[in-house]
């Protein structure tokens, strides 16, 4: 946010607030006016800009750095030239940047600038310069230094100059006070928050404890109590509760043992005299809700970090009468030994008496490693703390089959990529496009009828750009949020934002087994919603419109291209604006080797500039080029479309029109087909020539250098300037290789957008919608793609072999969706089917962080459509971790998409209606599987792979996946179970998708992870049922039982009904026909609902 001290230009929404007439600081200063700015739909904003004004004056002592700054702001968007600079003296004082009028230090202050919600970056093109980047989307703010020296330092206090980091050194100094006095902070400042504040003990252990009851007084003599118990966090300077945790419900006992435990992140404001109070009640009827009180009790976090049990009594309301006891345990896993533990008597559901096993003062939870993700918020990587944010933790306590216990944690993090990916994919989106309009405009003279629909293109285009800019500022604006909740979906600005993109890992410590994590990323399924649904999905649209796009080609006189031509086309286009400025650069390098008469620089230059004209060369190859020539050349406004074909072929009948030259114009020279062969083989040639050149001055100088001892005269002679050194005979022949590589590049690139322009004019506005469309889908996916390969990346960065399996293979990226091939839905699952498709052109790139800033560690996007690369920064110390042929590499993606819908419209569907999608796209995707699985076995030994309990060989479990499919069983959830086996056992990446992401996407959720835990970690058989219900439960008592903040809605959510179908009855009895097809419906929805 910035207040200024000058009239700021008209800006469209904007007005002037007030003015003020400020009075001299100086005598020899002069009288200015103030003047406030800010948005129309902003409030009435008042502030004393005289006591503003006089905090920039003083001696230097009351600023924190002061000094000459130059100061510009730099245009937005399409590069231009760089603005007037203007030199100021600035001063920081606190957060407060202010700019003064002129460079003296007695000058008057003209702007202020406030560092809250912003970034302070290096500037990439100037070494001595930074921007100031605010996240709400205003113009940045670059000042440059006169040394580099003088930049690091002013980089250094601006980005100290913050809230944050004001709130980071006080916490600091107060441990520092704290560790020497051996004083405790007494109360936590809003301690009823779970993201209030930091943490003000120093090294506070990881507080998770579970939790029994022992007698509970029965609230009835004919029935035993069905308790639940509940957590809430005492705030003693407010004197009030705030409601934490609860446990599940455990029927019909007066000893029950809860499964669900509680945890505290470790950012949550938690010291040792923080109060919890433990609230116990009688569940008397789990649908209506209604439950009675039992008693309550109360502790400190410090009795338990110290006594390591607690067994408190439960009080009634007025204090007076004991209701039995609550036994809160710290959680140590392992099998338990005598004089180590201490165990506690309690009784689940089937009355069968369990131990509970404390934790020992030795150690606790947090001493093992954890992993990156769940030490996010710690630090421990700076990487997942740059991108997973907001976590959700929950503990439980679960028996296995030798009667001992093992601990299970859940963390759900935010992404913060929701929004990264996306801004970046438009700004990539608009920059192809404006490229796109500059070829066009750069093919110079068209016939008529080509320069109408070369207009036309045009107008399209920029259409399509203001549309992708009005998206991206409103996205811009959006400071501060992570994802997109599911009842925004529809919402036209937020179509590029997945849905409820989050990470979930489950982490298992189990007796005698290491410990081990399983990670899935949920996210609603890719779909333009904002679009609809009415002429079904992307699939549908894209298969109808290559139909018609060949009649629309001869109505409207194009040349039909394949979109294998239109790729193929665009990939020439990118190939050549990399590989050109590459060669150049490359070129200048021997040339400076030469100048040097370096014969090592001279060869390493020479063959770098080999290996990228060949792959320049190699680019030309196709076709496609000459074919696009020939039809660009017939486009001349000397010829009609009437006799040669595309190819140089004679026509057919029922292909597009031919061309015929017209007899008013003076006829060209007819066109050469052999001529492109020549152009770039002359690439070849020149390159050539510059080989044999540098050969021949090698020799010369190694004949040199055995040659005798010369004589006076030669050595005279020698030191006499060489007209025929080795750059000036180089040098021509460097001339000559850029000459015929820029007149390729000029040739291919105007074919082939001759070939993109007649793939656009032919498919005029449907075509461009579609784009649009699949635009929207593709920014859905990748976003959920790079999440789960940065969480993949992390959990395996000390695995060897997920490493090299990276490196020769790539990556499994298994997609499981649950939407029914019935109404809207069917439109969903061909949108997805299309995005998931497309990440197949992806790639990743790992590189090495600048710094371990959150900006320098945010992936970054680059590339073209039909070929993304996302690079993923990492911090030195863990990108020095990384095998030598990972680095910088580009790392393939392989993506496949198993469907099986499982709710009552699939019923439908599958009675009524067509699954033949749904088969399709689980047969397509085995395909691709199996394909996988073969390459991966036939460059990576079979020791890379993960070991698990279940040792099914993966051909069986493909063969049975495959036998499965084929089945064609209604509902089969068995593809899915073996299609998520296998992508575990490939070391692949898991996504899991819904329409929305939230309970079919739940349901199957907490079902794998209980089926992982019965098969991988000897979860008792007996207890998987009750581990599940309490699983589940656990996330609906997160937002409906103790009011925590669903990650879906950031508020509490309220119980709702569950939906039904309604239908207006008096509508519907206008007619007997009307009636009775009332009644066959709900017919079908009964029989549907009861099946």
């Amino acid at each position: 946010m910035t207040g200024k001290y000058e009239a700021l230009p008209d800006r469209p929404g904007w007005r002037e607030a007030c003015d003020v007439l400020l009075p001299p600081q100086t005598a020899n200063s002069k009288a200015v006016y103030i003047t406030a700015w800010w948005p129309d739909s902003w409030k009435r904003m008042r502030f004393n800009m005289t006591a503003l004004a006089s905090l920039s004056q003083g001696p230097p002592a009351n600023f924190d750095k002061e000094g000459r700054l130059w100061v510009h702001r730099p245009p937005p968007g399409i590069p231009q030239p760089p603005p007037e600079r203007r030199e100021r003296w600035c001063r920081l004082r606190g957060n407060l940047l202010f700019l003064m009028q002129s460079p003296s230090q007695r000058s008057d202050p003209v702007e202020v600038i406030v560092l809250e919600r912003c970034h302070v970056v290096e500037s990439g093109d100037n070494h001595s310069a930074l921007r100031i980047k605010f996240e709400s989307g205003e113009t940045d703010l670059c000042l440059e230094a006169g040394t580099a020296s003088a930049l690091q330092s002013w980089i250094v206090v601006l980005r100290e100059a913050n809230s944050e980091s004001l709130r980071n050194r006080i916490q600091h100094l107060r441990r520092l006070l704290m560790a020497m006095t051996g004083s405790v902070q007494s109360d936590s400042p809003k301690a009823g928050g779970a993201r209030a504040g930091p943490i003000l003990v120093p090294e506070l252990p990881l507080v998770e404890f579970s939790l029994a009851c022992q007698n509970l007084a029965s609230p009835a003599r004919d029935r035993k109590p069905s308790s639940m118990l509940q957590v809430s966090v005492v705030n003693t300077l407010e004197r009030s509760l705030a409601a934490y945790s609860c446990t599940e419900i455990v029927e019909g006992t007066r000893d029950p043992l809860f499964l669900t435990g509680v945890t505290f992140p470790p950012d949550y404001p938690l010291c040792e005299d923080t109060v919890l109070k433990l609230t116990v009640y009688d569940v008397r009827d789990r649908s209506a809700e209604t439950r009675s009180f039992l008693g309550y009790a109360s502790f400190s976090v410090g009795d338990l970090l110290k006594e390591q049990q607690l067994t408190l009594s439960l009080r009634t309301s007025d204090g007076t009468s004991a209701m039995g006891a609550v036994v809160v345990s710290r959680l140590r896993m392992g099998e338990a030994q005598d004089g180590e533990t201490e165990q506690v008597a309690a009784t689940d559901t089937t009355g069968q008496k369990h131990t509970v096993v404390c934790e020992s003062p030795e150690g606790s939870v947090r001493d093992k490693d954890s992993g990156p993700l769940m030490n996010a918020a710690e630090g421990t990587s700076p990487q997942c703390s740059a991108v997973f944010r907001n976590p959700v933790c929950k503990v439980y306590s679960f028996q296995t089959t030798d009667s001992k216990w093992m601990l299970v944690r859940e963390k759900m993090a935010e992404c913060t990529l929701s929004f990264h990916i996306p801004k970046q994919l438009l700004k990539l989106y608009i920059q192809e496009d404006m490229t796109r309009i500059q070829e066009l405009k750069g093919l110079g003279d068209l016939s008529p009828h080509w320069d109408n629909l070369r207009k036309e293109v045009v107008i399209h285009l920029g259409q399509a750009i203001s549309s992708y800019q009005e998206v991206l500022t409103e996205l811009s604006k959006m400071g501060g949020t992570f994802f997109k909740p599911s009842c925004c979906k529809a919402e036209k600005y937020l179509d590029f934002i997945p849905i409820n993109l989050h990470t979930q890992r489950m982490q298992v410590t189990s007796p005698k087994q290491t410990e081990t994590a399983y990670d899935i990323i949920t996210v609603g399924a890719p779909a333009a919603h904002s679009l609809g649904f009415k002429n079904g999905g992307l699939r549908r649209q894209l298969v109808r419109f290559e139909a018609e796009k060949k009649s629309f080609s001869t109505t409207y006189q194009c040349i039909y291209f394949s979109p294998e031509d239109t790729a193929k086309a665009r990939g020439v286009l990118a190939s050549l604006s990399q590989l050109q400025p590459l060669i150049f650069s490359l070129a200048d390098q021997l040339m400076q080797a030469a100048q040097q008469r370096s014969a090592e620089s001279l060869k390493e230059a020479l063959k770098t500039l080999c290996d990228t004209t060949e792959r320049f060369v190699h680019a030309l190859k196709d076709k496609l080029v000459k074919t696009a020539l020939l039809a660009l050349h017939a486009a001349r406004p000397d010829y009609v479309t009437d006799c040669v074909g595309t190819n140089g072929s004679p026509p057919r009948e029922d292909g597009p029109a031919l061309l015929k030259r017209q007899n008013s114009v003076p006829p060209r020279v007819d066109y050469d087909e052999e001529e492109w062969d020549r152009v770039w083989t002359n690439v070849a040639k020149s390159l050539n020539c510059i080989i044999a050149m540098v050969d021949r001055l090698q020799e010369s100088d190694n004949e040199q250098a055995v040659s005798p001892e010369p004589a006076l005269a030669d050595v005279i002679t020698s030191h006499t300037p060489d007209a025929d050194g080795w750059q000036e005979k180089i040098y021509p022949l460097v001339v000559t290789l850029k000459d015929c590589v820029m007149e390729v590049v000029d040739r291919a690139k105007k074919s082939m957008t001759f070939v993109l322009l007649q793939e656009v004019a032919c498919s005029l506005p449907q075509g461009l919608l579609l784009r649009q469309r699949r635009d929207t889908v593709f920014s859905q996916a990748l976003t959920a793609l790079s999440c789960g390969f940065i969480t993949r990346l992390n959990a395996g960065m000390q695995d060897g072999g997920f490493l090299r399996q990276l490196h020769l293979v790539g990556v499994l990226a298994q997609f499981e969706s649950l939407l029914s091939t019935y109404s809207e839905e069917i439109g969903m699952l061909e949108d997805m089917e299309v995005g998931i498709a497309d990440l197949h052109t992806v790639t990743f790139k790992i590189t090495e962080a600048k710094s371990s800033d959150v900006v320098d560690l945010q992936p970054k996007v680059c590339g073209w459509r039909e070929c993304y690369t996302v690079e993923v920064p990492l911090p030195r110390c863990m990108f020095k971790l990384l095998p030598a042929e990972v680095r910088g590499q580009l790392l393939h993606v392989y993506p496949v998409l198993f469907n099986v819908g499982i709710n009552q419209q699939q019923t439908l569907a599958e009675r009524f209606g067509d699954i033949s999608l749904q088969e399709r796209i689980n047969q397509k995707s085995l395909e691709n599987l199996e394909n996988y699985y073969k390459s991966l076995s036939d460059n990576s030994p079979s020791k890379c792979l993960p070991s698990f309990q279940m040792q099914t060989n993966l051909e069986e479990l493909l063969g049975t996946l495959s036998q499965h499919i084929a089945s064609r069983k209604k509902k089969n959830v068995e593809i899915l179970w073996l299609a998520g086996v296998i992508c575990r056992r490939l070391n692949g990446i898991r996504f899991t998708s819904c329409k929305s992401a939230k309970d079919r996407t739940s349901m199957s959720v907490t079902l794998e992870q209980c089926s992982l835990l019965r098969d991988e970690h000897q979860l008792d058989s007996e207890h998987f049922s009750r581990a599940l219900d309490c699983m589940r439960s656990s996330r609906l008592s997160r937002a409906e039982s103790t009011h925590w903040p669903v990650p879906e809605t950031g508020s509490i959510a309220e119980p709702k009904p569950a939906s039904r179908h309604f239908y207006p009855v008096a509508l519907l009895l206008v007619s007997s026909h009307l009636l009775v097809v009332w009644l066959i419906l709900s017919l079908v929805f009964l029989l549907a609902k009861y099946q």
